[in-house]
């Protein structure tokens, strides 16, 4: 199991590599709303819709939603900014509810436990994540920028694993996620925080003009960031606990599915994305 789980991240990474590397903006969009689109299918089973009809059905509505968000903000011409931070800020308010969901869970369920709240739910997860993904991508630095978030997840993941089993007692949501703790939240915000002051020396010696923004207001949007990825993982297994199920499917073997996989970047993107802005990056 370990070494299938193994050769099964090699491969996403190294995909995932190529296809920032290699692949235009409009392609890579296609590429992430396809994405988007399987881990829909999968949001569909969670929220309990169990026909193939419903859930087609559910796919599309979340494929109409993004091609909506594409053309209100103009996003494979000259983005509107202005019309990307209004969708970010939506949906970063949106996981502040969700926080509050999460931490009352199982009470709050009776707020959001129908089938059609959670479909609603995935809707807001999944379209303004795309979005900010191909926004991302479509700033100068766009590749590098994607590739940040991506790591400060990576980074906030292995902190809080090694922090976690080696002093992990007081649970962060154990309702919710009894493997999670305290201590592991912690040091996922130390392994992130360390590795972009590293960052933040080592390019501001070689290139100042790489991160255009002074190190307190990075580790701001890092911490922010960082929240928002283990809120997105918190609420998958929410809604997942709920449904009574482990995996959102089984497309990647020795991961389970493809939302299991982005359920951090889910909301770290639309935040991290509306942090740049608040920060002065962009």
């Amino acid at each position: 199991m370990l070494k299938q789980r193994i050769i099964t991240a090699v491969l996403i990474v190294l995909a995932l590599l190529a296809a920032l590397a290699y692949l235009s903006m409009p392609i890579l969009s296609g590429v992430f709303a396809f994405i988007v689109l399987l881990a829909a299918w999968e949001w569909s089973d969670l929220s309990g819709f169990s026909t193939k009809t419903s859930r087609l059905a559910y796919v599309f509505v979340c494929g109409a939603l993004m091609a909506a968000a594409a053309w209100k903000t103009t996003l494979f011409s000259t983005v509107n900014q202005a019309e990307v931070k209004e969708i970010v800020i939506a949906a970063s308010l949106w996981w502040a509810i969700a926080l509050l969901w999460v931490k009352s869970y199982p009470l709050s369920a009776g707020l959001w436990g129908s089938r059609w709240m959670r479909g609603f739910m995935g809707l807001l997860v999944l379209a303004p994540a795309w979005l900010a993904l191909c926004y991302l991508r479509s700033l100068d630095g766009g590749v590098w920028l994607i590739l940040l978030v991506i790591a400060l997840v990576a980074s906030a993941d292995i902190g809080a694993y090694f922090v976690g089993r080696a002093f992990g007692k007081a649970k962060l949501a154990p309702a919710v996620s009894p493997g999670k703790s305290w201590a592991g939240f912690w040091g996922g915000l130390a392994s992130s925080t360390l590795l972009v002051t590293i960052l933040w020396v080592a390019l501001g010696k070689m290139s100042p003009a790489a991160i255009p923004i002074g190190l307190l207001p990075l580790l701001c949007l890092v911490t922010i960031t960082v929240l928002a990825s283990v809120l997105g993982d918190l609420l998958e297994s929410m809604v997942k606990r709920h449904r009574g199920i482990k995996d959102s499917g089984q497309l990647l073997p020795g991961h389970g599915g493809i939302m299991d996989r982005i359920d951090s970047i889910t909301a770290a993107a639309p935040v991290f994305a509306l942090g740049l802005m608040a920060a002065g990056w962009v």
